[in-house]
């Protein structure tokens, strides 16, 4: 049984269920322009801005692993393969 994609997701190890390597480009985008705001908010002095964007940042490090822990069962499963951006 594969376990680079979630439990009775629609995708196969042929036919990804998402773009795992495009999620990571985004969620790697998330995590800085957030961490960015977060700064800025909590120097403007606007605490309940910086602590929202502070939130953001943690999600974004969560789907980060999340990601990583994919992509690596996906390179178990194929090893050699190469994936594009869009794969």
């Amino acid at each position: 049984m594969t376990r680079s994609q979630p439990r009775r997701a629609r995708g196969t190890v042929g036919h990804a269920y998402s773009a795992l390597n495009l999620r990571l480009v985004l969620a790697l985008f998330g995590l800085v322009t957030m961490s960015v705001f977060a700064v800025g908010a909590f120097r403007a002095g606007l605490a309940w801005l910086g602590v929202l964007c502070v939130l953001f940042v943690v999600v974004a490090v969560v789907d980060l692993i999340v990601i990583q822990r994919r992509r690596a069962a996906r390179r178990r499963e194929q090893p050699g393969a190469r994936h594009s951006l869009f794969e």
